[in-house]
């Protein structure tokens, strides 16, 4: 029996329709005769969804008994006895109630799929794993029920549910995804347009991607190399010249003009060396490519027209931007160059555009030395011009039959020669010199046809020829080899300014620049090793490329940093030439890691530093208010010790009322100036475990008088994982400061509810509220709004408040109260274990029923 088949419903947001969906193709295929039942619909008493039910055989659930409750999940052994050929598991990314056989949903479909059923599912897209810190981000809700990308990847369909995200808060709006007692709360966190749109673009990007994965392996797999302009993709070619810049906007500029263009810049260089381009240039059009949302590719390959072709076809690009040549017009002899050659044998799938800018026919300048000397096309044209360039000439000069004299002949044959150490040095020079004079003492010397020479003139003349043939050959030989030598010095002169002057400003972090040494040195890992001293084991402190560089050993080519630092390349060997500035890139490693670990450490001094701010500036703010109260306290014990004075009991009890109303206060203040230290020092530890709020939030509204709170917190909540000690003291803080600025007669109210994973404390006062720029403000240590007393505290409860909420990762926010006043909400994580609706069921509106 085959593997089944996973058909997945994807959507943007709780509410669009996925589990409407996924019934209806239930009955569709129901209508054609499929054999299909319901394993789990999670329809929560929404009137649509229940009758989208009907129809469709269940299968019963499994109850699972965990902590005095029961709840129903999907009962995999069930399903499979039954064996349909279809089955419906709603909410992909559930987490099973603890005790189950699997712990996640998910799982349950792998071993449907493993006995050959297809399973119809669905998905949010904020539910995919690598999503998760993206998704927070937007939503500053943290997902704890996930899915991995790759189970939703290796569905066989997905079908994307979308919904504009005004249309989906009107269905809100409406009651048709939350219960109405949820809407409002809803509409004003995780469903505000902004959050709605996010969600929905990264649904739209993923979706699209996916596709683009199904279609290059679709290609693949039928070997198709033509492009299939499915998606605007535009590769822009690179020479590393100050033209790049020019080519990069106007492909970004076309890329525009259609949706979903894509941008990549590549940039070829040869695998003998250093790229024939300037670093620090390529460097600012990887910079500018990049911020302009596209990516830089580096290729190596002998041939820049074909390597292009070939990056663009397995890209599945539809055109190539190419500049217009650098070459000056007498260069065009050698070639037709990368433009015209790109655009003859791109063929009819592939449009190239060849745009001006303004260094068309400027030159190129020199070339940059490369692994060799001379190259080996060169060096094989130089013998080739020496050796056979003197018998065509031979050749040439017997077919036109004229006598041009011994003296020109010569001429001639010395020209020869001097090509042949243009081109190969020279030793083919030697050669050309060698062959020349043969030839001329066979074809163009008294007696001819002869290795003897009558005249003495003659025998001269050919002496000067081989004299002079070797003298120009050894001197143009020696300029080629400085020009070279001084185009490679230029070459590294560059490499080097630039990398001191991103090290010395800062710009380049460890691994961007060990990316650099992998680039210019052609590749393919590159690693900064470490050790403490000589026995002890190489540590890998930075890398880049897939080989696991260990040991220096391990690599192509290293060099050393020091005693402990070594800098291990893979992928060539180097030539010996590179290794000087290969020191150089070893020592700025060097230096950026120490100043990374500097920066570390002056982070932490930076932490302590303001440690120490705080408490200095925590013991000058509260020096009146620690006097007060103890001045209190003093002088009402002076006054009961008196022996001079007889106290009533009614004074006495009084004058101890205020002791006890003075400690209070100095307990308190005190209790929150250690908190604040706590939290500044990052010293906060909590204590996680599951408690529900129904007995942690009485137990904090011991500080505040009595009938001045009115408490709503249901007993059938979920429970939070929280440190019951940080958040009886953070409810504490927040309700003591409500009361504190409530209106006589109005009761601060503290009500809690559920809302998806979450669970929110709120606490609302009619007091005179916050506007809006202050809201901030308030949690920030010393601050007291407004034109409160002193005896209302010095500003600390609120920071506390915030510090320890973080601390258990939930989050404190100010809110204006309807009507006036100000509300505080506090939110909380849910149990992961708890089993909770991840999304509530879909309704579609318009066509749908």
């Amino acid at each position: 029996m085959g593997r089944g088949r996973l058909r997945i419903y994807l959507g943007a947001a709780p509410g669009v329709g996925k589990t409407y969906a996924m019934l209806a193709e239930a009955h569709r295929r129901l209508e054609r005769g499929t054999d299909v039942v319901v394993g789990v619909v999670e329809h929560h008493g929404r009137p649509r969804t229940e009758v989208m039910v009907q129809g469709l055989e269940a299968v019963p659930r499994r109850e699972v008994a965990y902590r005095d409750c029961s709840f129903a999940e999907l009962d995999v052994d069930a399903v499979l006895a039954r064996d349909p050929a279809v089955v419906l598991v709603d909410e992909l990314a559930h987490g099973n109630v603890p005790g189950s056989a699997r712990a996640k949903r998910w799982q349950d479909v792998e071993v449907l799929l493993g006995a050959g059923v297809d399973v119809i599912s669905t998905v949010n897209i904020q539910h995919l794993e690598s999503l998760g810190d993206v998704v927070e981000s937007i939503t500053g809700v943290r997902q704890l029920e996930t899915v991995p990308d790759e189970v939703v990847r290796r569905a066989d369909q997905i079908e994307l549910v979308d919904m504009d995200p005004q249309a989906l808060r009107r269905r809100m709006a409406h009651g048709n995804i939350y219960r109405p007692d949820r809407v409002d709360a809803a509409l004003s966190h995780y469903f505000r347009p902004g959050n709605l749109t996010a969600l929905r673009e990264l649904a739209l990007l993923w979706v699209a991607d996916r596709v683009d994965e199904c279609l290059q392996r679709y290609r693949g797999e039928h070997g198709i190399r033509s492009t299939w302009g499915a998606r605007e993709r535009i590769v822009v070619g690179l020479t590393g010249g100050p033209e790049g810049r020019t080519l990069i906007r106007r492909a970004v500029r076309l890329a525009e003009k259609g949706a979903g263009g894509e941008v990549l810049a590549v940039h070829v260089s040869h695998s003998d060396g250093l790229t024939a381009a300037s670093p620090k240039e390529l460097v600012v059009q990887r910079a500018l490519v990049e911020e302009l949302g596209g990516t830089f590719h580096h290729v190596i390959g002998e041939d820049v027209p074909e390597a292009l072709l070939a990056f663009a076809r397995g890209h599945n690009a539809t055109q190539i931007v190419l500049g217009s040549s650098r070459r000056k017009a007498w260069q065009y002899v050698l070639g037709p160059g990368v433009g015209a050659t790109v655009a003859r044998d791109s063929g009819s799938d592939l449009d190239v555009h060849i745009v001006t800018h303004d260094e068309v026919a400027k030159g190129r300048g020199l070339p940059v030395a490369r692994g060799a000397p001379l190259g080996r096309g060169r060096t094989a044209a130089g013998w080739a011009a020496g050796v056979a360039g003197p018998a065509l000439l031979a050749l040439l000069l017997a077919r036109t039959g004229g006598d041009l004299g011994l003296a020109n002949d010569v001429l001639l044959f010395l020209a020869c020669t001097v090509a042949a150490a243009l081109l190969g040095g020279l030793l083919p020079a030697l050669a050309s010199a060698a062959v020349g004079s043969l030839v001329l003492n066979w074809f163009f010397t008294y007696p001819t046809h002869r290795v003897s020479i009558a005249d003495p003139k003659n025998m001269l003349a050919i002496l000067v020829f081989v004299a002079v043939a070797v003298a120009v050959a050894s001197v143009v030989d020696l300029a080629a080899r400085r020009a070279q030598q001084a185009a490679r010095l230029r070459a590294e002169s560059q490499v080097l300014s630039s990398l001191a002057g991103n090290v010395l400003r800062g710009e380049a972090p460890l691994t961007a620049l060990l990316e650099r040494v992998r680039e210019t040195f052609a590749m393919d890992s590159v690693a900064l090793l470490e050790r403490a001293d000589g026995r002890t084991q190489w540590t890998c402190a930075g890398s880049v490329g897939p080989a696991d560089l260990r040991r220096p050993e391990d690599a192509d080519a290293d060099m050393p940093v020091g005693d402990h630092m070594a800098l291990a390349l893979r992928g060539r060997v180097l030539p010996a030439e590179d290794r000087r500035v290969l020191a150089a890139f070893a020592a700025q490693a060097a230096v950026v890691l120490d100043r990374q670990r500097l920066m570390t450490e002056a982070a932490q001094a930076r932490t302590l530093a303001e440690g120490n701010r705080i408490r200095t500036a925590l013991l000058a703010a509260v020096s009146h208010d620690l006097r007060t109260p103890l001045a209190a306290i003093k002088a009402a014990v002076t006054s009961l010790r008196s022996p001079d004075v007889h106290w009533s009991d009614a004074d006495r009890a009084e004058l101890l009322a205020g002791i006890e109303s003075g400690a209070d206060r100095l307990d308190h203040l005190v209790g929150n100036l250690l908190d604040m230290s706590r939290l500044q020092t990052g010293t906060v530890t909590p204590l996680i475990r599951e408690a529900d709020l129904d007995e942690v939030v009485p137990m904090a509204l011991g500080g505040v008088p009595e009938g001045s709170v009115r408490l709503d917190v249901p007993e059938s909540l979920p429970m939070v994982p929280v440190d019951p000690g940080l958040l009886e003291r953070a409810v504490a803080n927040v309700v003591e400061n409500a009361v504190k600025y409530s209106p006589a007669g109005h009761r601060v109210l503290v009500a809690a509810s559920a809302l998806g994973d979450r669970v929110q404390l709120r606490v609302v006062d009619r007091g005179p509220g916050v506007p809006d720029d202050a809201k901030e403000r308030i949690f920030a240590p010393f601050q007291r709004y407004g034109d409160a007393p002193r005896e209302a505290g010095v500003g600390l409860g609120l920071a506390v408040a915030r510090g320890f909420t973080e601390a258990m990762g939930g989050t404190l926010e100010a809110e204006d109260t309807p009507g006036g006043g100000l509300t505080m909400v506090l939110t909380l994580r849910r149990t992961a274990a708890e089993p909770v609706p991840a999304h509530g069921p879909e309704v579609r509106t318009g066509a749908q029923p």
